[in-house]
């Protein structure tokens, strides 16, 4: 019986954090599941944590955008002033794709906030949870709402250049991106949501007392800036805690601080997933990928937000009133302060429904067929 050559699929997530390519983690394995061949495309930390997972898929490198931070409200502005650099870089990463695609057979691109990997002969899936992306610049409510309609155009304009836009949060009341990915008015391409899209796994195993996990991520400089205010108060706090930098493939020395506290510059999934289940507390970015993982696991968490991000505040303060997390501004944490609240808060996470990724990539298999 002749055997059917496998589809060639192209994912690619954005270099901007670890979370783009944590939450692709569930996309590639339901693709090799379902007997795709896998093509990754990206560079740097985000490479490094995927090889981790998948040692034996090919590797290709496409041009980073290299978003730099700067602290607090500034950012907001950096970013808005930046959109030239984002432009030129969405047609620069739009380029390597057709480059690429003459030089090699690929039948469907699976593109995390890449905007630029789109093509016209092929089949493209865009993924995001930011439908309506929100500037949070606070210029008084006219002026912030005219920002956030023209970004909301450009990103309708780049999305609609894809084939489908694949969601990654729930459709209904139980949504986790709130308004990022519900928008008051539905999107002018077609749209899927898959449900939530995390490496990990819930266990069943006895929460070890008194233990707290710190994960540390997202870009510098604010990561390090979170990092140096937890060395410094960890000095003082008597729980059992484990600390994770956000740092995969990095040589830097990890710090010692004290009999209790053991600190790692990254940790593997499945060891990662394990300490998550069995920690009785967790601080964390409120990092959308993150996120999904707490709430797969049902996990409450302490959120802090990373300063003049729109999209980290928005879904603090967004899940801090639904009392599903904890949220705190990094400027007013207080490690012993924030415990004790955590401690005597009320929070419950939702009960997810099954996620619907097997089926839309099931769905979008058929169609190159």
């Amino acid at each position: 019986m002749h055997q059917k050559a496998p589809f060639f699929v192209l994912i690619s997530p954005l270099d901007w954090g670890l979370g783009h390519a944590t939450r692709c983690i569930p996309i590639i394995k339901e693709f090799i599941q379902q007997g795709a061949q896998v093509i990754i495309a990206t560079g740097g930390s985000q490479k490094t944590l995927l090889k981790m997972e998948f040692p034996l898929l090919e590797y290709v490198e496409i041009p980073g955008y290299e978003i730099s931070y700067k602290p607090g409200f500034l950012l907001k502005w950096a970013l808005i002033f930046r959109i030239p650099d984002m432009l030129k870089q969405i047609k620069r990463e739009h380029k390597w794709l057709e480059a690429f695609v003459k030089d090699r057979k690929i039948d469907l691109v699976i593109s995390d906030n890449r905007f630029g990997l789109y093509h016209k002969n092929l089949l493209c899936v865009f993924v995001t949870h930011q439908l309506f992306i929100q500037s949070g610049l606070g210029l008084g409510r006219s002026a912030g709402r005219l920002i956030d309609k023209q970004i909301l155009k450009w990103n309708n304009k780049f999305i609609s250049k894809f084939s489908s836009c694949w969601v990654p949060d729930l459709n209904g009341d139980i949504s986790l991106a709130g308004t990022l990915s519900h928008p008051p008015v539905h999107p002018p391409f077609p749209v899927s949501y898959i449900g939530i899209l995390s490496r990990f796994e819930p266990i069943e195993k006895m929460i070890v007392k008194n233990s707290l996990l710190i994960l540390i991520s997202g870009p510098e400089p604010e990561r390090t800036r979170f990092e140096n205010i937890l060395l410094v108060q960890l000095r003082n706090c008597k729980m059992h805690t484990i600390l994770v930098r956000g740092l995969p493939g990095n040589e830097t020395p990890v710090p010692y601080i004290q009999e209790g506290i053991k600190i790692y510059n990254h940790l593997p999934a499945e060891q990662l997933n394990g300490i998550m289940n069995e920690s009785e507390m967790i601080i964390s970015r409120s990092g959308y990928s993150t996120i999904m993982d707490l709430v797969k696991i049902k996990k409450n968490a302490i959120l802090v937000p990373t300063p003049g991000q729109s999209e980290q505040e928005y879904l603090g303060k967004y899940l801090h009133n639904k009392k599903w997390m904890f949220c705190v501004q990094q400027k007013k944490f207080n490690l012993n302060k924030v415990l004790t609240a955590f401690q005597n808060s009320e929070m419950n996470i939702p009960e997810s429904a099954a996620i619907s990724l097997h089926n839309a990539v099931e769905e979008v298999l058929k169609k190159i067929s």
